[in-house]
C-alpha cells in the first residue's frame, strides 16, 4: 500500500505541475468552466445526503433563483447554502485565514442556515448513531477535546510535511468520524477537505453520490472509523483528486 501511495502521490505532484504549465484561459471563459463544476460538485455533495434535485435542477436554483415545484424548501436551502459555503472556502483559499475550529464553525452555520437556525454551526449536544454504520461517534462531552486533537494532529502532519492531498483525506475523514454535528458532517468535511486543497494549490475532489460511488466512500470512511485503517479512504481521495486535475487538464487543452 505504502509504494502504491508513493506512486499517487508522485502522480499528483506531476500533474499538479502540467496543470500550472498550462497556459491560462481567458478569465471568461475558466470562470464559466469553475461555475460549471462548482455546480456539480453542490449537485453530487448533495445527492450522497440523499436531496433529490437534479443536476439541472440544482443549476436553475443557484444560478436563476428558480422554485422547482415538487422539490422541498429544504432541498432548495441546501443547494443554495451549498453554493454559498463553496464562494466562502475560496475567498478563505485566497486570504490563506488559518484553519481553525472557528472556520470549521463557520462552514456549518453556512450549510444549515435558514434549515436548523438552532444547531447551525454548533456542536451537538445529544449522542447521534449513523444508519447503516458500526461506527459510533463519541458522546457530546467529548467533541470539545476530539476537535481540540483533531486540530493539534493537523498542525503536527503540517509540521512533519505529510503530502497536502493526504492532509485534506485527514481533515475529512477525521471530522466524520467525530461527528461533531446533529447534522451536515459530511457536507462540511468535504468542504473542509477542498479547502485545504484549494489553498495548496489543488482543485476540488469531486465525491460522487451515485450508489456505487458512495457505496466506496462510506466503505472506506467504515474501514477507517472502524477498523483503523486509513489508508483506503487516503487512497480514494489521491485517485480522486487525480480524476479532478485531469478534467481541469482536459477542459484547458480542449
Amino acid at each position: 500500500m505504502m509504494s502504491e501511495n508513493n506512486t499517487l502521490l508522485a502522480k499528483l505532484d506531476a500533474m499538479k505541475s502540467r496543470l500550472g504549465s498550462l497556459r491560462p484561459l481567458p478569465k471568461e471563459a475558466l470562470e464559466k468552466i469553475r461555475e460549471a463544476l462548482d455546480i456539480e460538485y453542490t449537485y453530487e455533495s448533495n445527492r450522497i445526503e440523499g436531496n433529490t434535485l437534479t443536476l439541472q435542477e440544482t443549476a436553475l436554483v443557484v444560478e436563476e433563483g428558480l422554485t422547482i415545484s415538487g422539490k422541498s424548501m429544504r432541498e432548495h436551502l441546501e443547494a443554495i447554502n451549498h453554493q454559498e459555503a463553496i464562494a466562502f472556502i475560496k475567498e478563505l483559499a485566497q486570504k490563506e485565514e488559518p484553519l481553525t475550529e472557528r472556520v470549521i464553525l463557520q462552514i456549518h452555520a453556512l450549510i444549515l442556515r435558514g434549515i436548523d437556525r438552532q444547531n447551525a454551526g454548533r456542536y451537538r449536544t445529544v449522542p447521534v448513531l449513523i444508519s447503516g454504520s458500526r461506527h459510533v461517534p463519541p458522546q457530546p462531552y467529548l467533541i470539545e477535546k476530539q476537535m481540540e486533537d483533531f486540530l493539534l494532529r493537523f498542525h503536527e502532519m503540517e509540521a512533519q510535511g505529510v503530502h497536502p492531498v493526504d492532509i485534506a483525506a485527514y481533515l475529512h475523514d477525521e471530522l466524520v468520524r467525530i461527528h461533531p454535528f446533529i447534522d451536515g458532517n459530511g457536507r462540511t468535511s468535504r468542504l473542509l477537505m477542498n479547502l485545504y486543497l484549494l489553498r495548496h494549490g489543488y482543485v476540488f475532489v469531486l465525491l460522487k453520490g451515485d450508489a456505487e460511488s458512495k457505496l466506496a466512500y462510506y466503505q472506506a470512511l467504515e474501514a477507517s472509523h472502524v477498523d483503523k485503517n486509513p489508508a483506503l479512504f487516503r487512497q480514494l481521495v489521491e485517485e480522486k483528486e487525480i480524476e479532478a486535475l485531469q478534467t481541469y487538464i482536459n477542459l484547458i487543452e480542449g
